[in-house]
């Protein structure tokens, strides 16, 4: 038996043996469309809005149908995660993309508001198991260091959904109809079912959770009825009527509940001891602010370039990019910032106080405002939000017990995800609120006959042919309850900034010091502490290369050998005896390359030249064979040991000696880096110099 492999205890099929890439490439292929498809429906709508409350009317209910997906795509959230350790993660996706294409279905032959609102949160109860389901099934075909790169992926395809939704909604709902924004999805849904059917490989072992059911249902029913309260209050229903404060205190007493039985529960979606830890209230607190601006802007933003400036759906998803821009520049710098100089407690301040910024700046545009400075009030806006967004997982992260990571990392999204259904429906009902009451003032009351229902109406082309009068009395009124919407986000974005302030800044961890972008645009998810932290090593070795930290553990380990020799050592130490041909075509490498790093190990006495192995009958043709020697297999054993301390030591603050599985971890780590085909050159290696 190789040295490697018996020293590492229960390696995962995933690490002992890679799978080919084709199949390897083909299953991520058909997650990352899983996951696109999830992430394009969050906004995706925000300029068909416009045209879909022409159709039905309703506009004081406009904006559930961003929150009934928002919201239900929230709260099943935890409850996927553990019903796929539980059953294996391919029959809980494929169950949760059935779901979701169902809802995507229906809310396409949607025959009113009401019906659409109700089929967008069937749609969202799918696209929840969606996009945990997807990320979670990384671990089961990805060995742990390419974990990394594969989830820094998943926050690309979710940040570009972000930008895309806008813009392939106005296109369709230009070209075609805004029913086929839902329709879309069908077609590339079936197309991945089919490819994960036959691709995606069936769970091995199952892991035992006793899910939190009942937490579950009272999160979600709390949320729903605060969310009614605020979307339907003043509008459909006075404040103070029995139903809206019905509504209120069932919230409250449900959430109140919540908070009981998550003191009680085996394990509970919010541990309660979280919300003792300073850091993880007030970032959460903060984040909640955050998705009530964010998922505002974009919900209303298109509203405004439609009615008022006359955008077509598809101009006015493009007039979004300055907003996306924004807060991908602000992500990338920061998070380059906060590598080099460990501190990241001024980005959130700042970020805050330049959202704020931007939302008072949006509150002032009317009908004059040009493109141009929407555009640029856009972009404020955006840079705001980049420098806050992954900064509050990384500090969540950085401030919290390994036992708490899993569910920290995961809970810092899910206050970001409330805040966007709360936000959206909150913002809703202060815009039909407030448009309501201005066109009776706008309007002398001869003047509204036979037009009344463009209160409940924005439809941009029969706006457009009123008569000039009542035109630009309907804009002025549109624009000014708009603005009101703004000005109570740059309030509440004030709040913010006030907490920002009490963030506490903790020395960053070496495993979580560089924030990825995968975070910026991080969705809700249930996952564990192993795979929070397998993929923030991954992302940290993927920067340093295999090649780059064979080199450093060699020269630890006082091991005087260049990369190549090493690799080829570790894998001769699996393998033996193995030829070099073998080698060579499965590492697709040149074999002059793994030659030259053989004549180093024998000329070190590490290996030894086995017999030679006829291949056919010809005597000439013949394959040689290497095994290790005494001083191969001391040597193997010295990096791999080296290599282990290495990860003992960045990983020291999570005391890896006090969790098997995170020192199963390092184990399979430390092997894997030996064997990485990345860490071969094309070239051969230059003479090694004595450490």
């Amino acid at each position: 038996m190789s040295t490697l492999a018996a020293t590492s205890p229960e390696i995962s099929p995933a690490a002992a043996k890679t799978p080919a890439m084709p199949s390897r490439a083909l299953v991520f292929s058909g997650l990352l469309l899983v996951m696109f498809l999830a992430a394009l429906d969050q906004t995706i709508v925000a300029t068909a809005l416009p045209t879909i409350v022409g159709d039905f009317g309703g506009l004081s209910h406009i904006s559930w149908v961003v929150t009934a997906y928002l919201l239900a795509q929230t709260a099943v959230t935890p409850l996927y995660g553990k019903l796929g350790d539980m059953y294996g993660r391919k029959v809980v996706l494929q169950a949760g993309l059935v779901v979701f294409l169902v809802g995507s279905a229906l809310c396409g032959l949607s025959q009113s508001l009401g019906e659409l609102i109700a089929f967008r949160a069937l749609q969202g109860l799918g696209g929840g198991g969606l996009m945990v389901s997807a990320q979670a099934a990384i671990g089961d075909v990805v060995p742990p260091r390419e974990r990394g790169r594969y989830t820094g992926m998943f926050g690309a395809v979710f940040g570009l959904a972000s930008v895309a939704g806008p813009l392939l909604g106005g296109f369709l709902t230009s070209s075609l109809s805004w029913r086929w924004i839902f329709y879309v999805n069908l077609p590339l849904g079936i197309a991945a079912l089919f490819v994960l059917a036959a691709t995606l490989p069936k769970a091995t072992e199952r892991v035992h959770h006793v899910v939190d059911y009942l937490g579950t249902a009272l999160l979600g029913g709390g949320l729903t009825a605060i969310v009614l309260a605020a979307s339907l209050g003043g509008n459909s229903y006075g404040w103070g009527s029995p139903f809206i404060v019905g509504l209120g205190i069932a919230g409250v007493l449900l959430l109140a509940a919540f908070a009981f039985v998550e003191r009680r529960a085996q394990e509970p979606v919010l541990p309660p001891r979280l919300l003792a830890n300073r850091v993880f209230a007030v970032t959460g607190a903060v984040g909640f602010v955050v998705g009530f601006a964010l998922f505002g802007a974009v919900t209303y933003l298109p509203l405004f370039l439609q009615v008022v400036k006359g955008a077509t759906p598809t101009g006015s998803g493009l007039q979004l990019l300055p907003l996306m821009g924004g807060l991908l520049i602000t992500s990338i710098v920061s998070g380059q910032v906060i590598t080099r100089t460990g501190h990241y407690k001024p980005f959130p301040i700042a970020g805050t106080a330049v959202m704020t910024l931007g939302l008072y700046l949006l509150s002032t545009m009317d009908i004059a405002s040009t493109r141009l400075s929407i555009s640029l009030f856009m972009f404020v806006l955006g840079l705001g939000l980049g420098m806050v967004m992954q900064v509050l997982v990384l500090a969540v992260q950085n401030a919290v017990e390994y036992k708490d990571l899993g569910v920290a990392t995961s809970g810092a999204t899910l206050f970001r995800s409330i805040g966007g259904s709360l936000g959206t429906a909150a913002l809703g009902a202060i815009f039909s609120n407030r448009l309501s009451d201005e066109l009776k003032s706008v309007f002398p009351s001869g003047t509204i006959t036979g037009h009344a229902h463009l209160a409940g109406q924005v439809n941009p082309t029969e706006i457009a042919h009123l008569p000039a009068v009542l035109r630009l009395g309907y804009l002025h009124a549109f624009t000014s309850s708009l603005s009101s919407v703004f000005l109570v986000a740059a309030v509440i974005a004030v709040a913010a900034f006030v907490l920002s302030w009490f963030i506490r800044e903790l020395p960053l961890r070496e495993t979580v010091a560089s924030p990825d972008m995968a975070d910026t645009f991080a969705s809700p998810r249930d996952t564990d502490s192993l795979a929070v932290i397998a993929n923030k090593l991954g992302r940290l070795e993927r920067r340093e290369g295999a090649r780059e930290i064979i080199r450093r553990v060699a020269r630890r380990a006082e091991v005087d050998l260049d990369p190549t020799s090493c690799w080829l050592l570790a894998r001769l130490s699996e393998d033996a005896p193995a030829g070099l041909e073998s080698l060579a075509r499965r590492a697709n490498v040149e074999i002059a390359v793994l030659a030259h790093a053989r004549d180093v190990l024998l000329e070190h006495g590490l290996i030894a030249a086995g017999l030679s192995t006829p291949i056919d009958a010809t005597p000439a043709n013949v394959m040689s064979t290497y095994e290790l020697t005494a001083a191969g297999r001391d040597t193997v054993e010295r990096l791999r040991k080296t290599g282990e301390q290495r990860l003992s030591d960045l990983l020291e603050c999570w005391r890896p000696e006090e969790n098997e599985d995170l020192a199963r971890l390092i184990v399979n780590l430390a092997r894997e880096f030996f064997i990485d085909p990345s860490a071969l050159g094309g070239r051969i290696p230059a003479p090694v110099t004595p450490a």
